[in-house]
């Protein structure tokens, strides 16, 4: 199994959380430069293990960008404004007065973009003193677990995903949900870019090659069906990906952070701490067009 003795890695040691996803990488300090020959590992880890946990780095803003440049081109988020000195770093805040969390839905980035983002990775800098984990769950395996049948019916179809107006954000626009809940995010107008997308449900991984249900809490209709027509498929998808049995869960402590692969994943982040902040800085990389 990977990250027992005689694995290929020579840098890094693995340290799986779960049986479905999630692997404790050590070994690694994010303060200092990575040579080519730990970014492979990491990224060979990433695309076993699909997401990956880094703990006790303390970095900087600069240094997480740097980091972040290493895995591909960073992509800016359409609808939230970054760090006035650093635009490439969403701060993920939730005070105890919020209403709701960023990221308190099964989703996966930036799915309603034509080129939705590779990985997402988030560092943590303030956790209350209970609750705020997050739940990833492997898509592969969603795909894999359901019977034959099912998937060649699902084969075809192809989802539109939207970044604002659907279910997810009570018909509402980004502004408008995010005033009323969370106080802190700085929302900003998409302008011209685009936030609707149609994608395959089926999706095949660049590099691995390995295909895996490509759905999540932006996804408002299947092409040439109705809402209506949609939903139940829509939400047997959703039960069925998060059983438990496709899940890991991590607990965040400061210093912490997550890497995962928005191509074979979903994630949650648990509203469970009424009176205490969290305090997140979020990048995401880039990817290609879904095929």
């Amino acid at each position: 199994m990977d990250g027992l003795p005689n694995t290929p890695y020579r840098h890094i040691e693995t340290h799986p959380i779960a049986g479905a996803l999630g692997a404790e990488i050590t070994g690694v300090d994010l303060s200092k430069p990575l040579n080519d020959e730990v970014m492979t590992e990491l990224r060979r880890a990433l695309l076993a293990h699909q997401v990956i946990f880094l703990r006790d780095q303390d970095i900087t803003p600069a240094q997480q960008v740097a980091f972040a440049n290493r895995w591909g081109e960073i992509h800016y988020h359409p609808y939230v404004e970054g760090l006035p000195d650093h635009p490439e770093i969403i701060q993920i805040q939730k005070h105890e007065g919020d209403k709701r969390n960023f990221g308190g839905t099964w989703h996966t980035d930036q799915m309603f973009n034509p080129r939705p983002a590779m990985g997402t990775m988030l560092y943590c800098k303030r956790m209350p003193d209970h609750g705020g984990d997050t739940l990833w769950t492997n898509q592969y395996l969603a795909l894999e677990n359901l019977s034959p049948a099912m998937q060649d019916m699902l084969a075809p179809l192809k989802v539109v995903a939207k970044g604002e107006g659907t279910k997810k954000y009570g018909g509402k626009s980004r502004k408008e949900f995010y005033g009323e809940r969370l106080s802190q995010v700085r929302v900003r107008d998409p302008g011209d870019l685009q936030t609707t997308s149609v994608h395959p449900l089926l999706r095949t991984h660049p590099e691995t090659g390995r295909k895996s249900l490509y759905v999540g809490s932006h996804v408002d209709t299947f092409e040439g069906m109705t809402e209506e027509e949609s939903a139940p498929l829509v939400d047997f998808l959703m039960r069925h990906s998060t059983r438990p049995e496709h899940t890991c869960r991590f607990r965040w402590s400061v210093g912490a952070m997550a890497l995962w692969d928005n191509r074979c994943t979903m994630h949650f982040a648990i509203n469970d701490y009424p009176a205490g902040t969290r305090l997140m800085h979020r990048i995401t990389i880039r990817g290609d067009e879904p095929v």
